[in-house]
């Protein structure tokens, strides 16, 4: 009983007075009232960047060491962190292994709701446990209420490892911030429809995660300024993008671009390539000494002005 009245008092389940009568106006005020409130979302947001930023260099700096990056959360929650996890190898084409999303109920909670499975504490730690995490692995624990048994386990699990926890909820003053080394709390506060967390917690839940893993991604050289120079050219699509890419990062034109990444195999290669006027082996060699970031690559390498691609091949 105690833990449904403290239930109850979160935030996140309060009834928002400016949508009581949602129900009778025109559809096109209720979206403008449902697009109030979401615009709401962005500041809540905007004032956890510290936060966020502290986040981002400590899960980078484990990066560099060989650790991973888990997000784990039930329903809503865990659905988001399924997705980001799910989109940095084809974003940032970094292994699979690197960024985990785990969900209450496992792969198939994904498509059918599991609400049950966020009550156990033992099976979050299990969950997470059998995924190999390691304590130079960084888990984050996802749950607007801040409170989901499931979540709390899991950190539970992690920080008697010695890993590093963070909390990502939309309340203040969680148990969830409580057990983890960092906490990132975005008030959102009452819902649109009440307790439906999936609306503007659950945005708020998507740009903080967009943040941490793109925020990542960038300190540890998957781009090269705002170029996603990591793509790999598997598609038509992803093809034309990386020439593009090519063009855009040496001024070279579409033909040359072509030229280069059918040589070089890769972007980044086939940039380095370019730049600095070498062959493929010697430009996967100074990548590879610079751990793969282009800039670095670039920057330390590079004496005056290079000979453009043609000139080299020439």
């Amino acid at each position: 009983m105690e833990d449904t009245k403290q239930l109850a008092a979160l935030l996140t389940e309060a009834r928002n007075p400016a949508t009581e009568q949602i129900d009778h106006l025109s559809t096109l005020d209720m979206l403008r009232l449902i697009n109030d409130e979401d615009a709401k979302v962005a500041e809540a947001v905007a004032a956890t960047l510290p936060q966020i930023a502290q986040a981002v260099d400590a899960i980078a700096q484990r990066f560099e060491q060989g650790g991973r990056l888990f997000y784990i959360g039930a329903g809503t929650s865990g659905r988001l962190g399924v997705l980001d996890a799910s989109e940095c190898p084809p974003t940032f084409s970094v292994s699979p292994d690197l960024v985990h999303g785990i969900i209450a109920g496992g792969d198939s909670a994904l498509r059918r709701s599991s609400e049950s499975a966020e009550d156990s504490p033992q099976q979050g730690a299990a969950d997470l446990a059998a995924q190999g995490f390691t304590p130079q692995d960084t888990l984050v624990g996802i749950a607007a209420s801040g409170r989901t048994p499931y979540v709390l386990g899991a950190l539970a699990h992690a920080r008697s490892l010695g890993a590093f926890t963070i909390a990502l909820a939309c309340v203040p003053g969680s148990p969830m911030a409580a057990a983890a080394d960092h906490a990132i709390t975005p008030i959102t506060g009452p819902e649109v429809l009440t307790g439906s967390t999936r609306m503007k917690a659950g945005t708020a839940t998507k740009l903080v995660l967009n943040m941490l893993s793109t925020g990542v991604m960038i300190k540890t050289g998957a781009t090269y300024g705002n170029l996603m120079v990591n793509v790999q050219p598997t598609n038509e699509k992803l093809i034309d993008r990386a020439q593009r890419i090519i063009m855009a990062a040496t001024g070279a034109d579409h033909p040359t671009a072509a030229e280069l990444l059918h040589q070089a195999g890769a972007v980044k290669t086939a940039i380095v390539m370019q730049k600095l006027a070498i062959d493929r082996p010697t430009a996967e060699a100074k990548l590879a000494a610079h751990k793969g970031k282009l800039a670095a690559t670039l920057e330390q390498t590079s004496n005056g002005e290079s000979l453009t691609f043609q000139q080299f091949k020439s």
